[in-house]
């Protein structure tokens, strides 16, 4: 295995480390080629240059001697974004990144369990809860990106009227079966519903997901016909439609963001890493993957 291969794997804060599994050349890393290409690159300017040349205007370049493993931990709602841009994180500083995905529940369990780690990334809130537990390094908050809480339909249903707050209430009334995430987005939908006076009604017809599992794949499992998550979560699920974001009058949104972890093997790496993802370089695959930089 290349030293600078990203291992991806799921968040277990089992502190014998997650099971992680290699990327293959044929994976997420092949479509960042092509991606950051077309989106972040001038005319004519490979990926690679892309990257070294953010690389050196950040002062990320690390000698082969300085080179070292980062591992993250973080909320399902930027991993497809930062499975494209990890890899060209790694090809230009020569660093290997480690990444595990969860729920913000889990990214807070792993790191009050002293989950051996350099960055935590999950909502704003759970980051700001976590510094002021002394669980995260004091001022080392960095934002990353905001998302969308959105609506989306099984693939083949009609999609209903979502503009706005009353419209959205009157198609869940109308539905046959609701799903929500175990996460912030769950919460909040939870407590929407209450405000909208239709709680008792979809109580026989709605699921939360387990923290961390995904709402688009719990709809094609057949879980429900309407769900609602973070719109990064339903771009790249097959089997579901996304509808669009929350009505404006209801609309949620969250900023995910990190914080360095006291015990953190390679702090000023993971500090590099988080500088080139934060960098305004990586706007557009940012917002291709339905996130806007923060």
């Amino acid at each position: 295995m290349a030293r600078n291969t990203t291992i991806l794997g799921t968040l277990r804060c089992d502190m014998g480390g997650p099971e992680h599994w290699p990327r293959t050349p044929s994976s997420g890393a092949v479509r960042l080629r092509v991606g950051v290409a077309s989106s972040v690159a001038g005319w004519g300017e490979s990926p690679m240059k892309v990257a070294l040349r953010l690389a050196l205007g950040l002062g990320l370049l690390a000698s082969a001697a300085d080179a070292a493993e980062i591992k993250m931990i973080a909320s399902n709602a930027v991993k497809e974004t930062y499975i494209e841009l990890v890899p060209q994180f790694e090809k230009a500083t020569g660093h290997k990144v480690t990444l595990s995905w969860g729920g913000t529940a889990d990214v807070i369990r792993c790191v009050n369990a002293g989950e051996v780690a350099d960055i935590a990334l999950a909502t704003s809130e759970a980051i700001d809860a976590l510094l002021k537990g002394g669980k995260l390094v004091a001022g080392s908050r960095v934002d990353h990106v905001k998302s969308l809480t959105a609506v989306a339909v099984r693939q083949g249903l009609p999609k209903p009227d979502i503009s706005s707050g009353a419209a959205l209430s009157r198609a869940l009334v109308a539905s046959k079966s609701v799903v929500v995430s175990g996460g912030p987005s769950g919460t909040y939908m939870l407590e929407l519903f209450q405000k909208m006076g239709i709680a008792d009604s979809l109580k026989a017809k709605l699921t939360q997901t387990p923290p961390g599992a995904g709402v688009g794949d719990a709809m094609v499992k057949g879980a429900g016909d309407i769900g609602f998550t973070q719109v990064s979560e339903f771009l790249h699920v097959k089997g579901v439609e996304l509808v669009g974001p929350l009505p404006k009058d209801v609309e949620l949104v969250t900023t995910f963001s990190s914080g360095l972890l006291p015990n953190a093997p390679q702090p000023e790496a993971a500090k590099a890493l988080v500088r080139f993802l934060t960098a305004p370089a990586t706007a557009a695959v940012v917002k291709k993957n339905g996130l806007e930089p923060s």
